[in-house]
């Protein structure tokens, strides 16, 4: 269907992260927010940036040296794009720390949380500072002496040091200032408790060392020290056609992250134009990659700050996860399951049945074997202990853990060798792709024959994040889709080709036509003048392939909901174009990971969950699964998740034309009532354990006579 809107039809990809950091934000300047939390928003904040940095800048800085000068979909050319990132990040710098330094900052220390500079010492803080120093800091840190003439030492990427100025000495012939930089390293506190009557009174490390920097210089004159960050680019391209071992690859690619180029330079406010060039010139950067910050370097580290304990009230109520009551505590997992599905919405309800799942997989004398992508996992994971005990009871283990699992190679290439070590077959991913797919398959003999079990999730297989990232599992013994794991796991743990799936669909082969044709039935419902709706809820947005199809969905009277956390480059609410899209972003005290989706289909409903969000790396690039849902009750359940997060006017926003967006509030309509969706999905779920609980108790249960007659008691 044609249109007469000529403008752009799509966002700027890194601009549309940066306004997801600006939402992020939006929360740490919230003053209803308690105080510690409004303090890990920033931290966020500033982890998202660092993220940011190092992947998307560091990729397009590489494009520019490479000549490349193809515009993006939204028709920005990378030069464009660098410089509107750089006016949109100071942006948010300028903010941040304004939110900190005359907000947050004031309200802790009312709150007995104190940061305090050195001239701000009382004589036993002093006295506690250089016991700090001597005992804790001085032993473990070493000065570095740097100069033009010689090869910069290699820094850390992302870690804290103090650059130092040191003047001539009278009576040398050497009349320049000269420089010398002391790394932090991962094992100096950043936060230096000093003593006080109560709550937390605090230096920082780097002002610490600025107290005592002349114990590392003795008989120099010091003109300054500054504290400064480096942020090392991450896109380092890896070479899997001419890898022989592809464990041995990845190693190389974390070897050349330590050592490639610097993407950012973050240094204090108030550093000399002498310091400043000679840190630019040593570390190769252009000024407008410099980023001067007026407060803390290095705002990640205040995560510390926000968690630590005692400070309770200034903190979010608990919300703990429930033990679903769809999973009892006294029936095998495999029993419940083959009576019916069972579907989890994390954190909400715990992740210990997912977990549970693969121990009892280990211990059961009945199961031959456990077939498991993992992606992501926890440091101390149960779930790779529960795969390893697998294999010593004999069980046939495979495991494909993916190595390329962007900052997770390490820990991922630490687990793949403890599971060969182990026994368990061990695939290091598929040649050219990621494996995002979240998948686990367990094999098992019954008295009826083979039956296959299976988990399916949106998120990774890692207990620790389970309780921050909203994601649904999804256990059944569907025989189709037992069927289809089967064959899902022999295409990627061997050579043979992908078959034909009887229920899933799968990336990047036929994932993305899946979803053009659900979204052309939809079309061609609503050119018939029949209902037509489609709700989804993704993490990112940015095939353009698919963004078309939603505008011509639109134009065709398609009612279109997406409930899109982070990037999207679709533009809604456009006439003529995307009128009938709205776009909604939840931020709040979980992350927003789940990908669920729902076609209205006749009335006749279509709902999946998910691996993949809509990018072209994630249908191209990347093994990705749909799964469908054909239980109603979990069905309903899973449409009710999305028209919350549609209907959210506590913590929502809605993503205007112009790629602004508008913080909802109570109206009149569905959002006559304050509706914040998280708040409500735990209640619910309180509700409903409690209910089960009731249940329980009111349900009158006979004692029988035992089937043999030879048991009964002589008493009865």
């Amino acid at each position: 269907m044609s249109t007469n809107y000529e403008g752009p039809r799509y966002f700027n990809r890194e601009l549309s992260w940066l306004a997801f950091d600006q939402r992020v934000l939006e929360e740490a300047t919230d003053p209803t927010n308690p105080l510690l939390e409004r303090l890990k928003f920033l931290a966020i904040t500033a982890s998202n940036l660092d993220e940011f940095f190092r992947v998307r800048v560091g990729g397009l800085q590489l494009m520019i040296q490479q000549g490349v000068t193809r515009p993006d979909p939204s028709g920005m050319s990378t030069q464009q794009q660098l410089d509107a990132i750089g006016v949109k990040v100071r942006e948010l710098i300028a903010k941040l720390y304004d939110c900190f330094c005359n907000d947050i900052e004031p309200k802790l220390a009312a709150e007995g949380i104190i940061r305090v500079t050195i001239d701000q010492l009382s004589p036993a803080q002093r006295r506690a500072a250089r016991k700090a120093f001597e005992t804790e800091i001085h032993p473990i840190l070493t000065p570095m002496a740097v100069s033009l003439e010689e090869e910069f030492p290699l820094l850390p990427n992302q870690s804290l040091a103090v650059c130092v100025r040191l003047l001539p000495q009278q009576g040398n012939s050497e009349p320049n200032d000269r420089f010398a930089v002391i790394p932090f390293g991962p094992f100096a506190p950043r936060i230096i408790p000093l003593p006080a009557t109560s709550g937390l009174t605090y230096l920082l490390l780097e002002e610490l060392v600025r107290l005592f920097a002349d114990r590392f210089f003795p008989g120099e004159s010091i003109a300054e020290v500054v504290p400064f960050r480096i942020t090392r680019n991450a896109d380092i391209s890896l070479q899997e056609d001419s890898a022989g071992d592809l464990l041995d690859e990845m190693e190389r690619v974390l070897e050349d992250r330590r050592e490639a180029d610097c993407v950012r330079l973050e240094i204090a406010t108030g550093a000399s134009s002498e310091l400043l060039a000679f840190l630019s010139q040593a570390l190769r950067i252009d000024e407008p990659n410099v980023y001067q910050m007026p407060g803390p370097v290095d705002m990640v580290a205040y995560f510390r700050v926000a968690d630590r304990a005692g400070f309770d009230h200034l903190k979010n109520p608990s919300w703990p996860p429930q033990n679903s009551p769809s999973v009892p505590s006294d029936q095998s997992l495999f029993e419940t399951i083959s009576q019916q599905d069972v579907m989890l919405y994390h954190p909400y309800e715990s992740f210990e049945p997912v977990v549970r799942f693969l121990h009892e997989a280990a211990n059961d004398p009945d199961v031959l074997a456990i077939k498991q992508t993992l992606y992501r996992t926890s440091q101390d994971s149960q779930i790779v202990a529960a795969l390893k005990r697998a294999v010593f009871q004999g069980k046939h283990v495979t495991v494909l853990v993916e190595l390329k699992a962007r900052f997770d190679e390490a820990r991922n290439i630490h687990w793949a060798r403890q599971l060969e070590e182990a026994g368990a077959q061990v695939i290091y991913g598929v040649k050219g792709l990621k494996t995002h797919a979240k998948c686990c398959l367990v094999i098992r003999r019954e008295p009826q024959g083979i039956q296959r079990y299976m988990h399916f999730g949106t998120g990774n297989y890692n207990e620790s994040t389970s309780r921050l990232y909203c994601d649904v599992s999804l256990m059944t013994c569907n025989p189709d889709l037992g069927a289809d794991a089967v064959s899902f796991f022999n295409a990627i743990t061997g050579y043979s080709q992908p078959q034909r799936y009887r229920r899933l669909e799968a990336a990047p082969l036929g994932l993305r036509d899946k979803l053009l044709d659900l979204i052309q039935v939809e079309t061609d419902r609503a050119r018939q003048g029949l209902p037509a709706k489609i709700h989804c809820k993704l993490n990112s947005l940015v095939d353009p392939t698919l963004i078309d199809a939603f505008y011509l969905a639109s134009q065709a009277g398609v009612q279109i909901g997406l409930n899109i956390r982070g990037i999207c480059c679709l533009r809604p609410g456009i006439a003529g174009l995307s009128e009938n899209i709205e776009v909604v972003s939840i931020v709040d005290r979980f992350l927003e990971h789940a990908r669920i989706l729902y076609f209205y289909h006749g009335g006749d409903a279509r709902v999946f969950i998910g691996s993949a969000d809509w990018m072209p790396r994630n249908l191209d690039r990347r093994i990705e699964l749909l799964i469908p849902v054909d239980d109603p009750v979990h069905q309903a359940r899973l449409l009710h998740i999305l028209e919350l997060c549609m209907s959210d006017n506590v913590k929502g926003r809605r993503i205007r034309k112009d790629g602004t967006h508008k913080r909802l509030t109570p109206g009149k309509g569905r959002r006559g009532r304050a509706i914040r969706s998280q708040q409500v999905l735990f209640e619910e779920t309180v509700e409903a354990v409690r209910e089960s609980t009731r249940r329980r108790r009111t349900v009158f249960e006979p004692h029988l006579p035992p089937e043999d007659p030879s048991q009964m008691s002589p008493s009865s």
